[in-house]
Parts: structure tokens; sequence; C-alpha cells
């Protein structure tokens, strides 16, 4: 599968037959209850979230989830969260915070929504204060890139302690096709773009912006329960593993970490004139 263009995976991101949140809360996890509401406007069903337990761990599950047939996506919203669902998910970190559980979340998205209704309830507010609250919080984060992970819909679940990937998984500030069209008029230029923007898990890695990628199979079956169980047990593992990690540290050295981590991304140089 590394043999694969940047634009292929990104095709298998949004595959169909890929797991969604809703999979894999199925797959990995015990007793999940899932919660609703932000307490200020609606439920969102793009942004799942709930209680549910990982062996020994009590823990927050919370993820996007985009649906497979045209009724479920549009239910779904295709996976694209509107201000109340930034907010439900920040509402149920906090709550989790409040007893002690461990957060993990799942990105998949293409990004937030960009409707005018989303804009007028404070789209960009419940994005940027999802950035700040996820920071401080004082229990373990565990964040995976399911599928897609688009732009700020998708960081404003994305800042935690510990960031995997799924093998053919994609992460970045834009999709490929609106890069192309930004950048040459043409968003038939969308392979190129995808090249450019170091949008695989791999480039990732390499990177430093993510911890771990998960090795998936040849091919999904959605249909084929036993098989997507087994096929999810290396990502269970790792989610095992980075939690007992995790919840060993004291509070100061998680947030410590967690600054630390972030502060690191990215490189820059300072120009002595302009």
């Amino acid at each position: 599968m590394s043999e694969l263009t940047a634009i292929e995976k990104v095709r298998l991101a949004r595959h169909q037959l890929r797991p969604h949140t809703l999979d894999l809360i199925e797959h990995l996890f015990d007793d999940f209850l899932e919660l609703h509401g932000d307490r200020r406007y609606a439920d969102d069903a793009a942004m799942i979230s709930g209680l549910a337990r990982l062996g020994e761990y009590e823990l927050m599950v919370i993820g996007q989830q985009k649906g497979r047939n045209t009724k479920e996506r549009h239910h779904r919203n295709f996976g694209m969260p509107k201000p109340e669902g930034y907010r439900k998910a920040l509402r149920l970190m906090r709550q989790a915070e409040k007893f002690g559980r461990g957060i993990v979340t799942f990105i998949d998205t293409s990004g937030a929504y960009p409707g005018i209704d989303a804009e007028e309830r404070g789209q960009a507010e419940a994005i940027a204060t999802n950035l700040r609250e996820m920071s401080n919080l004082s229990v373990p984060i565990v964040v995976v890139v399911l599928g897609e992970g688009g732009s700020g819909g998708a960081l404003a679940i994305g800042v935690g302690d510990r960031i995997l990937m799924l093998e053919n998984s994609v992460y970045s500030v834009i999709t490929p096709e609106g890069c192309a069209a930004i950048l040459w008029k043409d968003a038939g230029k969308a392979d190129l773009a995808a090249e450019n923007l170091r949008l695989t898990a791999g480039d990732l890695e390499r990177l430093k912006l993510i911890d771990e990628i998960i090795a998936e199979p040849a091919e999904w079956n959605a249909a084929d329960a036993p098989r997507t169980a087994l096929a999810l047990q290396p990502l269970k593992e790792a989610l095992s593993n980075n939690l007992a990690e995790l919840f060993k540290k004291s509070v100061p050295q998680l947030l410590e970490n967690r600054w630390n981590k972030f502060r690191r991304m990215g490189h820059w140089q300072q120009a002595d004139s302009f």
C-alpha cells in the first residue's frame, strides 16, 4: 500500500467501505452510551459522542460520522459538523475531565460545515474554543485520523497527547481539489496538489506531526463484522498501549508534554530584513 500515490490515498480515505466512527465504536469498545446535545442549540448528528470502555479504561469517545447511503449522508451532513457539534464535543470532554475519564477522538471529515447558518452560529469561535480548551484538559487524549482529516473541522477534535493515523488516511489544511482550485484555478490538478500538501500518514510521520501509523488490511469489507473486528485489532492495541502510558503521567507532566508537542511542530526562519 505504500506504493500508492498521494491522490490514490485520498480516494481510499474517502472510500465508502472504510470503517466509520460508529463501526469502530462497535468493534473496539464496550458499553457505549451515546450522549446528545450541546445544551445551547441542538444535537449535531455529524458528531458522535458517548461513554465507553476499553479494557480497564473508562473513556469519552468522540468522532465525526459521514454515513454510507444517501439518507445517512444527508442525516450526518456528510460528516461536516456545525458549531453545535463542536460544542457538544467540548461539553462532553469537560465532563470526561470532571470524572477522570480518558478521551479518544476519531477524525473523519472533509472539514467543518461552511454554510451560512454555521457561520451565523459562530463556527470559527467554536473551533477556536475547542483548540484552546483541549490543550488544557487534565486527562489523556488520544486522537485517531480514521479517514479524511480536513482543515479546522478536523483539528477541532485533534489536539491530543498522541495522534495516530490509519495507513491510508490523510490529514491536511485543505482538500487537494480546493488547493488546486486556489493555486492553479483548476481542480483537475488535485493529484499535483495532493503530492505537495504532504498529507499522507507517511509524510506526516516524517514531519513529526503524528506519533504512529496503524496498518490497514488490503481492503475493507463493511458487511463482514468478524473480518472488520480482526482488521481493527492493531488499532485497539495501539489505543490500549497509549492510554496505559498516558494514565501513568501526572497532570502537570501530561499538560507540559502536550504543550511541548504542539510547540515543536513546524519549522521557520527569521529574515534579517524585508
